[in-house]
Order: C-alpha cells, then structure tokens, then sequence
C-alpha cells in the first residue's frame, strides 16, 4: 500500500501563501513563517488557502 502524499499550506516573509508537498517543507523550513496541513489533495489545500486568505492570513499571490 502507497501512501498518498500530504500537502501543507505555508505562509512566507512576504504574507503570501504557498502550497507545498510535505516532502519540501523540510528543505524550505527556515521560511516558513506558519504552515496549515497536512491535506490529502492539493485541491484541498487550494480551497483551504482560499479561506486563509479571506480571513486575512495570507496575501493574495
């Protein structure tokens, strides 16, 4: 059985947030202001990160 891969919403210096498999958060880790996850799907994350940014969390890219 494979696992499927998780994805994580992370905000950067700027205030824009990025979608990342998790796979990259460890090599991007001194950038990360703050990250939301793990989802299963990156049109997960998508819908997710729509919500952060009308909540004013993130900026849009």
């Amino acid at each position: 059985m494979t696992a499927t891969p998780q994805f994580y919403i992370v905000k950067r210096p700027v205030g824009t947030c990025e979608i990342l498999p998790i796979a990259q958060i460890a090599a991007q880790n001194s950038t990360i202001i703050e990250k939301w996850g793990p989802y299963d799907s990156p049109e997960d994350a998508i819908a997710r990160r729509i919500g952060l940014i009308r909540a004013g969390k993130c900026q849009p890219q």
